[in-house]
């Protein structure tokens, strides 16, 4: 597809412009390494085109640090100073979620932790709070069963106005990338860790 020009023209009734501003489901599963990373570049593009920007991270610890969240933050700071870009907001699970509190979380916390935070989107989503949100590793609460995949896919399905959606991880169940637009499958061919090295910062986080 070069160019980013369509193989095939459906028929749908659309013009090629209304066609081409369809709000994206994009879905980064796979066993492989970078499905995290190829959305917040997808991230970034989107802020460097004015869009607001809100990116929820499942499963990892809110004490976890990573350097994209360093640089979307930086990237939301400009904004704030100078009008460039878009907002950026960046939340995390558990303690991370900035709309609850807990002091100590068991695994029985973790799920209701999920919870909350799937609730928090979908609820932003029907608001249309932002233009492109990243739920990264939000596949492992839906394939351990703390979320209803029928409940998520609804409510994708349904977003009002032009939000667009990128989700992350591994075991995407099959009817979030049946209603996905965009679905890629990381495919490990070789990694530093099979021989036995470490992950090093500025590559791994």
């Amino acid at each position: 597809m070069p160019k980013g020009v369509p193989e095939v023209i459906p028929d749908d009734g659309l013009t090629t412009r209304q066609r081409r501003q369809l709000p994206v489901l994009a879905v980064h599963t796979g066993p492989g390494k970078g499905k995290s990373t190829a959305a917040f570049g997808m991230a970034m593009r989107a802020w460097n085109a004015g869009m607001d920007v809100a990116v929820f991270q499942f499963v990892k610890s809110a004490k976890w640090k990573v350097g994209e969240e360093s640089t979307m933050l930086a990237l939301g700071d400009l904004y704030e100073q100078t009008g460039r870009g878009g907002p950026v907001q960046w939340h995390k699970m558990g303690q991370g979620w900035s709309w609850i509190r807990k002091n100590d979380e068991t695994q029985d916390d973790h799920a209701a932790s999920a919870r909350a935070g799937w609730s928090e989107i979908a609820r932003r989503i029907r608001e249309e709070q932002h233009d492109f949100y990243v739920l990264d590793e939000f596949t492992y609460p839906l394939h351990w069963g703390w979320i209803d995949v029928d409940e998520v896919v609804d409510a994708l399905r349904d977003r009002p106005g032009r939000q667009h959606v990128v989700i992350t991880g591994r075991y995407a169940p099959e009817p979030l990338m049946a209603a996905a637009d965009l679905v890629t499958e990381m495919t490990k061919v070789k990694h530093p860790m099979d021989a036995g090295r470490k992950g090093q910062k500025g590559i791994e986080w």
